[in-house]
């Protein structure tokens, strides 16, 4: 009888200990929230999910990620870098183009017409995540690898034939950027920076005449229904997207959480970084487009693509200039690892 009373107060014990393992365990578990201003439906949005599963998987339960889409924190872009530093979110995808108020030099990392063939970008890469490791370390923010976005075509889809600068002389055309208005203006073409979901109507409604555009992409806002004609200009500059974390949150994670959020991330940047050029893609989103009734017309010159660039490194460099001491160095870092 005393070996059963024995019996059955050990295995009390042992599941009493069991229990305050699991608890404990659960306990030191963290879960960081995730800010990303893009919509679920970006193929973006899947890789974030897909670093979220991992962290979780590489910490063994210990730290979860719970990602916000389209800004459902309701935090707006424009305040991301304050946001962070002052802890107010664990953590937040970002874009350094966003950041002119508060960081304009982040702007100066990376330009359109910085490249002219998508390999560039590969080789470039390393330099460009340097310089907005640097800067978002300023603001407290530790970054953990990203997504790295495809190179895709960019092109001028017009209502009329064109094919050249001389062809947009006279011709208004729709971009993105100041960086592009005044890229743009140099060369004597009107230009004006038209929201991607205006686009449309400025074309249907004759605001504009062509839409400077990422071709690869261009069905996805119907630009066949209201423009009949595309010419390559050059690869999409394409700014990466960075995984940040608050040094605040940062601070909260044992060397097993912080291994393996910093393990997801580089595993994100090297399985984006691998899909970014694909000469495959781009050939069949060209047959593609022409399927939905666009001419598309031979690219732009080998002379207009090096008057076009001039242009483009010329603004930014004033860009650069513009946004002081760190805009300068992240614009002579870049433009050299360019040049060699």
């Amino acid at each position: 009888m005393r070996n059963n009373n024995f019996n059955r107060l050990a295995s009390a014990v042992t599941l009493l200990g069991l229990t305050t393992t699991i608890a404990t365990a659960q306990a030191d578990a963290v879960t960081l929230n995730f800010h990303s201003g893009l919509a679920q439906s970006r193929p973006e949005a899947e890789h974030i999910e897909a670093f979220a599963s991992l962290v979780e998987e590489k910490s063994g339960g210990e730290l979860k990620i719970e990602v916000y889409h389209a800004g459902a924190l309701g935090l707006k872009e424009a305040d991301i870098l304050r946001t962070l530093q002052r802890g107010m979110v664990d953590m937040a995808l970002l874009y350094g183009e966003y950041y002119t108020r508060d960081a304009p030099e982040l702007a100066s990392v990376y330009a359109q017409g910085a490249i002219t063939a998508a390999d560039q970008h590969l080789d470039i890469l390393p330099v460009i995540k340097e310089m907005y490791d640097d800067g978002f370390a300023k603001w407290n923010i530790h970054t953990v690898g990203g997504v790295v976005a495809p190179i895709f075509d960019v092109g001028l889809h017009c209502k009329e034939p064109v094919d050249s600068l001389e062809d947009l002389q006279g011709k208004k055309v729709r971009v993105w950027s100041r960086h592009l208005v005044e890229t743009f203006d140099a060369l004597d073409i009107a230009a004006q920076v038209i929201p991607q979901n205006d686009m449309y109507m400025a074309l249907q409604t004759g605001v504009v005449d062509c839409a400077y555009y990422l071709s690869t992409v261009a069905k996805t806002v119907s630009l066949q229904e209201v423009t009949e004609y595309e010419s390559y200009l050059h690869p999409w500059a394409a700014a990466p997207w960075i995984f940040g974390i608050s040094e605040r949150a940062l601070g909260r994670l044992d060397d097993n959480q912080r291994q393996a959020l910093e393990e997801a991330g580089q595993e994100i940047w090297a399985t984006t970084r691998d899909l970014a050029v694909d000469p495959e893609r781009e050939a069949l989103a060209r047959e593609e487009r022409e399927s939905l009734g666009i001419t598309v017309l031979p690219p732009f010159s080998d002379a207009d693509v090096d008057t076009f660039v001039t242009a483009a490194w010329s603004t930014w460099q004033t860009m650069a200039e513009n946004a002081g001491e760190d805009g300068m160095r992240y614009y002579n870092t870049v433009t050299q690892a360019l040049s060699e």
